[in-house]
């Protein structure tokens, strides 16, 4: 999701909710104790030199138990964050913590905002050695082609 997206969904939001994927809800008196804007200059294992740019927000839960944070009051961090910081929109990262600090994507499921997984992956398999991934097959469709009928020089 991009911060344009959450903008736009906090203008018309009467509460606030984040939810991990598995249905965890983020204790309702979190707090947003950080927006940002993460520039990563890297290269990859193929030497291709890369950029992203992410807009970061750390949600943090402490004891006090009364704390809510309203659509109103985040939209205002947002643009205190573009007034301050330069923010762009840009795609967003959640920094949470659960046993670690987990980075997570953002999502809308119409009425919960959902902490998603964000995987790792090579960005130059091409160049990395990594072998393409062969297509499963079904025995039963291979013996229904008679791939390995006498002459088919399959041995």
């Amino acid at each position: 999701m991009k911060l344009s997206e959450l903008k736009s969904i906090l203008e018309n939001a009467a509460d606030l909710a984040f939810y991990l994927e598995d249905g965890t809800a983020v204790p309702q008196h979190f707090h947003v104790t950080e927006v940002g804007a993460i520039n990563k200059h890297f290269i990859d294992c193929g030497g291709t030199v890369r950029t992203e740019y992410a807009v970061n927000f750390q949600l943090w839960s402490a004891n006090d138990t009364d704390h809510r944070l309203a659509p109103a009051k985040l939209l205002h961090i947002i643009a205190l964050s573009e007034d301050k910081l330069g923010l762009t929109d840009g795609e967003i990262e959640v920094e949470y913590q659960a046993g670690t600090i987990g980075k997570y994507g953002l999502e809308y499921n119409g009425t919960h905002l959902v902490l998603t997984s964000k995987k790792t992956a090579c960005l130059a398999e091409d160049q990395c050695g990594i072998p393409a991934a062969k297509p499963k097959r079904k025995l039963s469709e291979l013996q229904a082609q008679q791939s390995c009928a006498p002459g088919s020089g399959c041995c």
